[in-house]
């Protein structure tokens, strides 16, 4: 789904139980100007603050995490965290800001794709990878 789509279908969650976004941030602990930014469609929410977030508008983290591409049917003998590894990867490649210099060619293995995407979180300050 996109992110504009999963943002305005979180806000219609937050205003059914009738809460402020400052509200939320007390209950679940997630700052109102991320939780904003993901209503928006400006950030793709991520795993951890889903799953902090369903209980709270009462709804499934499964129905959640899939509604934000979180969850995808990988191929058989493939763990999910090479699968989130291969999403950032992908992100940091799509990115712009990016496409200077020399880009990877070839196949490369999960754990230099996680060192790319580690130094691109480094450098931007965003998050990709939960852990």
């Amino acid at each position: 789904m996109e992110t504009t789509a999963v943002g305005q279908y979180l806000r219609e969650l937050r205003q059914r139980v009738r809460l402020s976004l400052r509200e939320v941030e007390q209950k679940v602990g997630v700052s109102n100007s991320y939780l904003s930014q993901v209503e928006t469609g400006q950030r793709r929410p991520g795993t951890n603050v889903l799953k902090r977030l369903a209980p709270l508008y009462g709804v499934s983290v499964r129905d959640l995490l899939e509604l934000a591409g979180h969850l995808v049917e990988t191929p058989a003998g493939v763990p999910p965290e090479d699968e989130e590894v291969e999403r950032a990867y992908q992100f940091v490649l799509s990115d712009p800001r990016f496409r200077f210099g020399t880009r990877p060619r070839g196949e490369m293995d999960t754990e230099s794709k996680r060192f790319i995407v580690q130094m691109y979180e480094t450098l931007t300050g965003k998050r990709l990878l939960d852990g």
